[in-house]
């Protein structure tokens, strides 16, 4: 098989892939702000809400490992088409539904788990087609440029969403999202994308699926630096789980949908801000200190989020706290990729997905409960708090899970210290060899001509 060094080329199709990915977020956001605020509106109960995101949750945690290594033995370009087609059509059947008039919040739940089991595949299939696509030393900045889509999708997004809720509804909002599903399948299809040349590692972890599904745990496992990076990231996100279930509950006691939605779109800012950065910059040389300390800035802006019932201090303090995302998520791929063979990447990066997203489905399942029947009853009129806790939060509805923010960024500021503190992970970089080397005007890796697949099992 004839080999030859990925050209300039490689980041074009990149670049079409990821505008292609870009304008599919945009739509989800819609769709994933509009299915929340219909969800509470319609049952008032923060746990019925919460259950959407555990139904998007637990699908993808059972199906990463063996789309990883699915992945790997598949063309990359058609895992993901197959991914984007699939969510597209849960999109359609809530569409559907709810054009019939037969939409229940049941419903919901299933097409979102549907939609979930398809995305697992799309993104091991993505990071391990970019990296394929972009040079080693520009891994930094394409990791900011996908960040950009979940960026605007912030920005954009709940606004919209929104607006569109109050005048099209819940229909026009899906419509615009199955679109943008159809418009990302179809730069899949004008593109290629070269299949990593297989390395003896690689030879030596094939095996059946099962097998494969479980290597990705196994590689990480005996690497010390990075299997304390994946627990980091999997405490963090623990604390992710609770902001993703509470902070709209608590925002709407606070204002109406399209307010809230403007809030949501000036903390999107922030994250488009941090991702254009990350973009330009790359994040500093060594990628560790791209993770640990924005992380515990991260924190330190939750906090702020409950610290008082003001909707320009929570608007600030999330402005803050997604600059600080791209910035972490960043350093934090390019430094994976750089570590992990390519021909690995799908079965290691899906299994480092599922581990470091483990937890959040447990803190999704506890948020509504913890902050109805544990801490809203604190710091209501005649709380066990309310007069000394209170007198700094403040006092009423939506205060006690304010606080329990503040908790939660305190331990995310703890959790980043003690991880610098780890010898194995803040040597991580000098204690794995790179993957792969490049020259200083080529990319890393050699491509082997493609051959077009369909996947298969």
């Amino acid at each position: 098989m004839n080999n030859q060094r990925i050209s300039p080329k490689g980041m074009r199709v990149f670049s079409t892939i990821w505008f292609g990915q870009l304008i599919s977020t945009l739509g989800s956001g819609l769709t994933g702000f509009a299915l929340g605020v219909w969800i509470y509106e319609n049952t008032g109960s923060t746990t019925l809400f919460a259950f959407n995101m555990v139904a998007y949750s637990l699908p993808t945690l059972i199906m990463s490992p063996f789309a990883g290594a699915l992945v790997d033995r598949w063309n990359r370009r058609w895992v993901m088409i197959l991914s984007d087609s699939g969510a597209g059509l849960s999109t359609l059947a809530i569409w559907l539904l709810l054009l019939s008039g037969r939409l229940e919040v049941w419903h919901i739940y299933v097409a979102t788990a549907i939609n979930a089991a398809f995305t697992s595949f799309q993104w091991p299939a993505y990071s391990a087609a970019t990296t394929m696509l972009v040079p080693k030393r520009h891994l930094g900045r394409s990791g900011g440029m996908v960040q950009i889509g979940e960026a605007i999708s912030q920005l954009i997004s709940p606004a919209v969403a929104g607006a569109l809720f109050v005048t099209t509804g819940l229909k026009g909002i899906i419509l615009i999202d199955f679109v943008t599903f159809a418009f990302a399948v179809f730069t899949l299809a004008i593109v290629r994308i070269p299949q990593p040349k297989e390395t003896e590692v690689g030879k030596e972890a094939r095996g059946s699926l099962l097998s494969e599904a479980i290597y990705g745990w196994k590689y990480i496992r005996v690497r010390p630096g990075l299997l304390g990076l994946l627990l980091f990231f999997a405490a963090i996100n623990f604390n992710s789980g609770f902001l993703g279930v509470l902070l709209i509950p608590m925002l709407l006691d606070m204002a109406e949908p399209d307010t809230i939605g403007i809030v949501f779109s000036v903390i999107g800012v922030g994250m488009l801000l941090g991702t254009i950065l990350m973009s330009a910059w790359g994040g500093p040389k060594r990628r560790i200190i791209g993770v640990l300390f924005p992380a515990g800035m991260a924190g330190f802006f939750s906090i702020f989020l409950g610290l008082r019932p003001s909707l320009p201090l929570i608007t600030l303090s999330g402005f803050g706290f997604m600059v600080m995302l791209p910035i972490i998520n960043g350093s934090s791929q390019a430094l994976w990729q750089t570590k992990v063979a390519a021909d690995l990447q799908g079965r290691v990066f899906a299994v480092r997905r599922m581990i470091a997203q483990s937890i959040q489905p447990i803190s999704m399942l506890l948020a509504g409960p913890l902050a109805d029947r544990v801490f809203e009853p604190l710091l209501v009129e005649g709380g066990s708090l309310s007069t000394t806790v209170g007198a700094f939060v403040g006092v009423g509805h939506g205060r006690g899970t304010a606080l329990l923010f503040i908790l939660l960024g305190s331990l995310v500021m703890l959790f980043s210290l003690l991880a610098y503190s780890h010898p194995r992970i803040r040597k991580v970089e000098d204690e794995l060899p790179d993957a792969t080397t490049e020259t200083p005007d080529e990319p890393p890796y050699e491509r082997t001509k493609e051959i077009e697949t369909t996947p298969a099992s």
